[in-house]
């Protein structure tokens, strides 16, 4: 029986703005954490680099690619600023599963982005629960999006060998694909696309069998968390649905994540820059003809904006002054 979601918070520059990671003056690339991003193969070169850019964007301090040994080349001459990880390989562009999980577990990361673009197949899949099936202390949270949600819907009852802080990142397909995999009968949902209420009651359910953080893309992304709390963007953006903007979206969770901000946290403040990005550039452009890669220059200024926003608050407090309990970003 689907459980009745609690009380949905609105997402916007209050809420948003004290989730901001602090950034000391005297930090330094360690500071500010260490991503390691599996993604990528050949057909798929773009989800990898967009990913690390919007990681660098969102305040990563470093980033690392791990791609199957025979493409290190081709993304080595690609992403500027993110260093590169050969991962052992059976085949041309077939990581070894076993071999290729003991070096992405003896790298040093504080937080993991895993699946967008990788390569369908078995040795995909054995690689994604392998990874996923750690269950030792000071184990990084993974953001799981795209190709890795597909291996773990692969497997009937696939969160029960999941062990790692998660944020899923499903979009409808994706969704639907984890849930049948995981014994929800759908009919009743009612419409997840257009329903907000039923799309937030199938959240809720879904993020407490699974007990990770989901967070339900589209058009008033929702954001659930295991023990029953529900967060929703407002942002309703058509120019948004096009090719990479997910993987974007999961480089900015992945920055936060390795900037030790907790799942429920990290997940509700990247959808809110993700969004208000998206909503930056339509302004400019209109409803279409926005690219994913516009997107992370924009997360990076809305970051600004954002904190910007919380100190003028901030001090507005300090002062005795009223503060608006709800805002829109600026």
């Amino acid at each position: 029986m689907t459980a009745e979601p609690a009380p949905i918070e609105e997402l916007n520059d209050a809420i948003a703005g004290p989730l901001l990671p602090e950034r000391p003056v005297r930090g330094h690339k360690g500071t500010f954490g260490r991503l390691l991003v599996v993604a990528g193969s050949l057909d798929y070169a773009g989800s990898a680099l967009l990913v690390c850019l919007a990681a660098g964007r969102a305040g990563a301090g470093l980033v690392a690619l791990a791609v199957p040994e025979s493409l290190q080349p081709l993304f080595a001459a690609k992403v500027v600023e993110a260093t590169t990880m050969a991962l052992p390989e059976d085949d041309v562009e077939e990581v070894e599963p076993e071999d290729a999980l003991a070096r992405i577990l003896d790298h040093e990361h504080d937080a993991l982005v895993l699946g967008p673009g990788l390569r369908p197949g078995l040795a995909t899949v054995e690689l994604v629960r392998g990874l996923l099936a750690v269950e030792e202390d000071g184990t990084p949270p993974a953001v799981v999006d795209a190709e890795a949600l597909r291996s773990l819907a692969a497997v009937d009852d696939w969160w029960l060998g999941v062990h790692r802080a998660c944020v899923l990142t499903p979009h409808t397909g994706e969704f639907a694909r984890l849930r049948a995999a995981s014994g929800i009968v759908a009919e009743s949902d009612g419409d997840l696309l257009d329903d907000d209420a039923a799309r937030a009651a199938a959240a809720t359910d879904a993020a407490r069998r699974w007990s990770q953080v989901v967070v339900r893309k589209g058009a008033r992304t929702v954001i659930a968390a295991p023990d029953g709390r529900i967060s929703r963007a407002t942002f309703e953006n058509p120019a948004m649905a096009t090719g990479g903007t997910g993987d974007v979206l999961s480089g900015t969770i992945g920055a936060l994540l390795a900037q030790h901000l907790d799942p429920f946290s990290a997940a509700r403040l990247g959808v809110f820059l993700h969004g208000t990005a998206g909503e930056s550039i339509r302004d400019r452009l209109g409803d279409a003809g926005l690219l994913a890669s516009d997107l992370p220059f924009e997360i990076a200024l809305a970051r600004k904006r954002l904190g910007a926003t919380r100190a003028r608050r901030t001090a507005e407090r300090k002062l005795g002054f009223g503060v608006r309990s709800s805002g829109s970003p600026s």
